[in-house]
């Protein structure tokens, strides 16, 4: 392989933040104990410096390490917003990690290795790469989540979540043997090639629609569709906080990113096989994390199955992808939903961080009685993101949705449009009661002020209302983003 056919510059922010959190695990050595928030600090700034750096490619469509890679609008716009939640991942760590106990320099090295992982995923253009990059951004995510060591339930989530993730990882690995074997590539554009032309007989298609479903096993697990959720609430309750609210956040990015990439680009010739599925999935996901999130009692795992929920809202943008008239609105709409829950999700977990305690506690659903007479903002905040997971105005949650069921209703799939409103109707009620106990009952929970842990709050509070009044340009930017890939 050439210089040429390497292009470095394709992953540039990726080996700058290799290089980056690999110089920070050397600097921290001389770093006080008592002072790791230094480290916090710097590995915030090699973000910052990455983010700069993607967004400095914008409009540049490349391939690079023989096409194994690939430079497009797709891959900045999530590598911008993944680079824009490991910064807000560690807004909440700051000084969630000191009050816990947990103040170690490579809890932040971790976190850059995982989210380079991730932004490795959004750029895979095969489906080794995607493999590489999913161990990539799992690893690190596993231990963090047992970074609360040694606490039990902390131990037994990272343990859960490696079992299981490994086991997700075998599927992965065996449908890219499937599909080499039906289409002799493992590369995507190779892929959609030889499938492309049917004549010649070479590719079995029924081999290559069994590769695609293990692929979508594997990588639903990551992204918590059903019936492949099981680890979210588990994991979601016992790993710290901070770790938690990245967690639900990257690696769902990450993951829709790939399945994106590899059923838009590699796989259309099967879209009719797959649509069913993807249907059956999105219903499935949406049904059952409503419907079970009812009776959660801990913010926590009431988190996990609003997670796994709204996991089937984002899947409702893949089954129309076989239509290309329709597919590269769903796309958009499927990207523009993630930044809204992004921005949602990190700043609801902003505020549990608030008010969980050392001990434990303060993550009950009744902790939050009183909350609006003795800290009125952090309840108006979690007010505006109960909203916007529902889909209320004025909220970026609802013009989320929004997109989403005007684009699958586009598409001709009217009846899952409407289980996706019911199944909002359905969350209105959990979301709801949140809301209600922060400002119709009388208690008195504490909260912690952290200077970060609060701007990240008001931050993302003021983005879910005024995204919501302005959405044209956001939209309008993952359009773009997905031009190329149809």
């Amino acid at each position: 392989m050439t210089q040429a056919d390497l292009n470095l510059t394709t992953i540039f922010p990726l080996i700058f933040l290799t290089v980056w959190a690999c110089t920070l695990l050397l600097i921290d050595l001389s770093i006080p104990g008592r002072r790791k928030g230094v480290t916090a600090l710097l590995a915030a700034a090699g973000l910052g410096l990455a983010l700069g750096f993607t967004l400095a490619q914008t409009g540049r469509q490349e391939t690079g390490f023989g096409g194994m890679v690939v430079l497009d609008g797709f891959s900045i716009f999530v590598n911008a917003l993944l680079l824009v939640s490991g910064i807000l991942g560690i807004a909440l760590s700051y000084g969630y990690v000191k009050r816990m106990g947990l103040e170690r320099g490579e809890y932040y090295t971790l976190l850059l290795f995982s989210v380079t992982g991730m932004m490795l995923m959004a750029q895979a253009a095969d489906l080794i790469v995607v493999f590489l990059a999913l161990e990539l951004l799992s690893i690190p995510l596993y231990v963090l989540a047992a970074f609360a060591r040694p606490k039990p339930e902390s131990e037994e989530a990272g343990l859960k979540y490696f079992l299981l993730g490994a086991f997700a990882t075998g599927f992965v690995v065996y449908g890219t043997a499937l599909v080499f074997g039906a289409t002799g590539s493992t590369n995507l554009i190779a892929i959609v090639n030889k499938v492309g032309i049917p004549s010649d007989g070479t590719v079995n298609l029924l081999l290559l629609a069994l590769g695609s479903a293990l692929i979508l096993v594997g990588l639903g697990f990551k992204v918590a569709v059903v019936p492949f959720h099981m680890w979210t609430p588990d994991v979601y309750q016992g790993a710290p906080s901070a770790v938690t609210a990245f967690m639900s956040s990257g690696a769902k990015i990450a993951g829709f990113a790939a399945l994106l990439r590899v059923f838009a680009t590699a796989f259309p010739a099967i879209a009719a096989d797959m649509t069913g599925v993807f249907w059956a999935l999105a219903a499935l996901t949406m049904v059952l994390g409503n419907l079970i999130a009812i009776a959660q009692t801990n913010i926590k795992r009431l988190l996990a199955y609003s997670s796994i929920a709204h996991a089937g809202y984002i899947l409702m943008a893949f089954v129309p992808y076989g239509n290309p008239e329709v597919a590269p609105v769903s796309i958009a709409a499927g990207l523009f939903y993630l930044v809204a829950y992004a921005i949602t999700n990190f700043g609801a977990w902003g505020v549990v961080i608030a008010l969980e305690r050392e001990t434990g506690k303060g993550l009950e659903l009744n902790d939050y009685a009183g909350l609006a007479r003795k800290q009125p903002l952090h309840a108006a905040a979690m007010a505006i993101f109960m909203l916007s997971l529902i889909g209320l105005p004025p909220t970026i949650g609802l013009v989320g949705k929004f997109y989403l069921f005007r684009a699958v209703i586009a598409g001709g799939f009217t009846g899952l449009a409407i289980i996706g409103v019911l199944t909002s109707l359905v969350s209105a009620y959990y979301y709801l009661r949140v809301i209600v106990i922060m400002y119709m009952r009388e208690g008195e929970p504490e909260t912690e002020r952290e200077s970060f842990l609060d701007l990240t709050t008001i931050v993302t509070a003021v983005a879910t209302v005024v995204i919501s009044l302005v959405p044209q340009f956001l939209f309008a930017w993952a359009s773009s983003a997905v031009l190329k890939l149809f």
